[in-house]
């Protein structure tokens, strides 16, 4: 890690952002940190004393130990062993405190560093212990303690014990100004947020309540403090409670994860304090799992009396993470958020998503333009099946009533071109809006075509269909023209026809923007004007459509000169008639809804399968 100042102002860093402050702080107290390494023989990179760095042993930092220590040699022979990590552990292990002189380190003395800490971790501060102790020479630095164990069970390395108390420190890690209003803005998208942490639990109660991931109504009644003491049941977990609480021990003596038990914490539970990172990808593993919303009693209860709303289908699980030993948790996750400029590479090779600012804001934007590309691609189905039923019902009646169909195979290419390029590049350029996270997720089990979707392309379609039949069979005596199969025989291109094909084309097109709306909006135009390439692929589709009638001839199939000003008037309102028609779908599918009927399966026919969850004996 290292930090450069200018006079009093830090103007870059690198490395770990806890060992940025440590250094930065340092530095305020008048001291050169860079100079103090470059003069320590077993960290100095720098002139004579850089060959004596290999004697400098460093013990990197583990979530088994929650600490890291780094020995370098003396002068007069042995080692010093410099250590740094989280309180209570570093502080257990202390037996002298520095005082000035070195003392015993008492129950009182203790005592007092603990509740210094307590203070510290009431106020979201980080709080680590600054230790250190000599070592002698011929030290075996791989030797473990028969007595004391790290934060995972195992035996601690003898060579950070009986260590010397130095400091105490409080690092305040302030939230970004941004990260309240994105944590919001996951609750009213449906987005579930936990805080999954290494800090102490005061420590991570703060920085969720600050956050916004605590409210509360997550505190017992008549509480001011917001401390971890004031928390109901199970919201606030400390790693070490949660594996004992989901974990049994079977037969043979391997842990064996219980579904069950799971199921009746993670609805409550919000901050996981002093995690490892097998935590998260237990987290991972039992909400992936987890089958807690066919239990519909449960559900309700947990709605009535805790606040808390299940999602009605499998848990969709995002997972952020920066180490290496956050990997097997970003796989297991169905999306891994990967730190781009704190993450290691293991760990961003194991993600789905990098997030290359490292904010939670970005998670946010993410899902935001995850929910659009389902838009979109919902959006571009609505209208691709939508001119599929008119064109493929046109072709097959006028097939079986004149043995030829209205719509010449050019054009339908036409059509084609029109249907599958131009309306997906014009439907899927829709830039996101805030409006998508203010809708609930989409379970997984549920069809991307939606009932209104149906409703809308069934009612489309069949407003194109009647017009389309109203032409072909009534044309020639409304609008005085010869009838089209008449014309067609004597190897002529015919108006009827080619009207037919023009009227088909705009209603495709006017429809194209009933298409941008998926909810039922009554303004179709909302939005569409700051989208110039939607505008622009429809404008480019109409004028050519407009040459195409007017100057294709045996080339597109038209008649020879075109239609007059009275059939593009017509052509055109027909076009324009899907706008209304649109609105008239929309009321009738909201009655329709209100009256039970919404194009879903009614529950007597639906299949009656039952999904299985093994329990742990």
């Amino acid at each position: 890690t290292t930090v450069e100042f200018e006079g009093d102002k830090m103007t870059s860093s690198t490395g770990n952002p806890t060992e940025v402050a440590l250094l930065s702080f340092a530095h305020s107290l008048g001291e050169n940190c860079q100079d103090l390494r470059d003069s320590t023989r077993g960290r100095s990179l720098k002139g004579a004393l850089s060959e004596f760095l290999v004697e400098g042993k460093q013990i990197e930092f583990s979530s088994a130990r929650k600490m890291m220590s780094w020995a370098v040699p003396k002068i007069d022979g042995g080692y010093r062993i410099y250590c740094k990590g989280a309180s209570e552990v570093v502080l257990a292990r202390c037996t002298h405190q520095l005082t000035g002189s070195i003392d015993a380190l008492d129950d009182e003395a203790r005592q007092r560093i603990l509740s210094v800490g307590e203070a510290y971790n009431r106020r979201g501060m980080r709080t680590l212990v600054l230790a250190y102790r000599d070592l002698p020479d011929g030290v075996d630095f791989d030797a473990k303690s028969a007595n004391i164990l790290n934060a995972d069970g195992t035996e601690a390395l003898e060579v950070e014990t009986n260590l010397t108390f130095a400091s105490l420190v409080g690092i305040e890690d302030p939230l970004r100004p941004e990260v309240q209003g994105a944590i919001k803005q996951c609750y009213e998208a449906g987005i579930d947020v936990r805080l999954v942490t290494g800090d102490s639990p005061n420590t991570a109660v703060s920085i969720a309540y600050q956050a916004g991931i605590l409210k509360d109504f997550h505190f017992v009644d008549g509480s001011d403090e917001k401390i971890a003491a004031n928390l109901k049941p199970n919201v606030l977990m400390e790693g070490k409670v949660f594996r004992r609480k989901v974990y049994q021990i079977d037969d043979d003596g391997e842990k064996e994860f219980d579904q069950t038990a799971f199921d009746k914490i993670w609805p409550h539970l919000r901050v996981l304090a002093r995690s490892s990172p097998d935590d998260k990808l237990t987290l991972a593993h039992g909400l992936n799992q987890s089958t807690l919303y066919t239990d519909k009693n449960v559900c309700h209860k947990l709605k009535v009396e805790d606040k808390i709303s299940v999602f009605p289908d499998r848990q969709v699980v995002a997972m952020t993470g920066d180490g290496t030993n956050d990997a097997p948790a970003l796989k297991r996750a169905d999306i891994g958020f990967a730190m781009g400029i704190a993450g290691t590479q293991i760990a961003k090779d194991a993600a789905d998503i990098i997030l290359l600012d490292d904010n939670f804001a970005s998670i946010v934007t993410a899902a935001k333009w995850g929910r659009n590309v389902y838009a979109s691609i919902q959006k571009f189905l609505q209208f691709q099946l939508t001119v599929n039923i008119a064109a493929v019902i046109t072709a097959l009646v006028g097939s079986f009533a004149f043995a030829k169909s209205p719509l010449a195979a050019i054009q339908m290419l036409w059509v084609n071109l029109i249907m599958d390029s131009l309306a997906s590049l014009a439907l899927a350029s829709e830039p996101p809006t805030d409006e998508l996270l203010r809708r609930n997720p989409v379970n997984r089990s549920k069809s991307i075509v939606t009932g209104r979707m149906w409703a809308n392309m069934l009612g489309q379609a069949s407003y194109q269909l009647i017009i389309i039949m109203f032409l072909l069979f009534g044309g020639p005596q409304v609008f005085g023209f010869p009838p089209g199969d008449q014309v067609e025989r004597q190897g002529l291109n015919s108006e009827h026809y080619t009207f037919i094909f023009n009227a088909f084309v705009w209603m495709q097109l006017f429809n194209e923007i009933n298409a941008r709306s998926l909810n039922g909006e009554i303004n179709v135009f909302k939005g569409m004007f700051r989208n110039p390439l939607f505008c622009g692929i429809l404008l480019i589709t109409a004028i050519l459509q407009a040459i195409m009638v007017e100057f294709g001839g045996k080339a597109m199939h038209v008649a020879d000169g075109g239609l007059n000003g009275e059939l593009w008037g017509w052509s055109l309102l027909f076009g324009v008639g899907s706008l209304p028609v649109q609105q008239i779908i929309n009321i009738l599918y909201g009655q329709c809804k209100a009256s039970g009927i919404d194009g879903r399966v009614p529950s007597r026919l639906r299949s009656s399968r039952r999904l299985s969850m093994r329990t742990v004996r």
